[in-house]
């Protein structure tokens, strides 16, 4: 089986994505989960896996923002809302599209750290790809609430410049 990945302009892609976000985590399904009511930003790009019938069977979202970490302002990659397909998990396709991704801050050369967000049991999947778990707080923006703590998923980050392990992150926007 062949795949192709595509990186596109997040705003612009969000109908290739839908079907897929809307196959995995339908609204009875997102109700469920600890993340259930928190408004996340859109992404500035989404890394779409597609299959050879042209199906997107994969998507990352990446994000580029401007952070404060202990008061002091850094360049962050924000990885959210990977998905993929129930019928083609196991096979590498995730780890693709986020290897796209963190290629795709490195290559810009302007990103201190990336950080996604992900509930327990998708810890150790990220950790056997080199993300770390973030000890300390996380605070994000919400709509008629403004800056508030975000603990609904656990924080993990990418080493790129900058090694962030401890301390306070303020996401300066809505969480990703």
């Amino acid at each position: 089986m062949g795949i192709e990945i595509d990186i596109l302009n997040g705003d612009a892609s969000w109908k290739q994505a839908e079907p897929l976000f809307n196959a995995v985590w339908p609204p009875h399904i997102v109700a469920t989960l600890p993340w259930a009511g928190i408004a996340f930003a859109h992404p500035d790009l989404r890394i779409l896996v597609r299959n050879d019938a042209d199906d997107v069977i994969c998507h990352v979202g990446l994000h580029r923002r401007e952070v404060t970490w202990n008061g002091r302002k850094l360049n962050a990659g924000g990885i959210g809302g990977v998905v993929t397909r129930e019928d083609a998990r196991r096979r590498g396709y995730a780890s693709i599209a986020l290897n796209a991704a963190i290629q795709t801050l490195k290559d810009e050369r302007s990103v201190d750290f990336a950080l996604l967000f992900c509930e327990p049991s998708r810890a150790p999947f990220y950790t056997a790809r080199n993300w770390k778990p973030f000890d300390g707080e996380i605070y994000a923006e919400q709509p008629g609430k403004g800056r508030v703590r975000f603990e609904a998923i656990a924080p993990h980050v990418y080493d790129l410049r900058r090694a962030l392990r401890q301390g306070v992150i303020d996401l300066c926007g809505q969480p990703w």
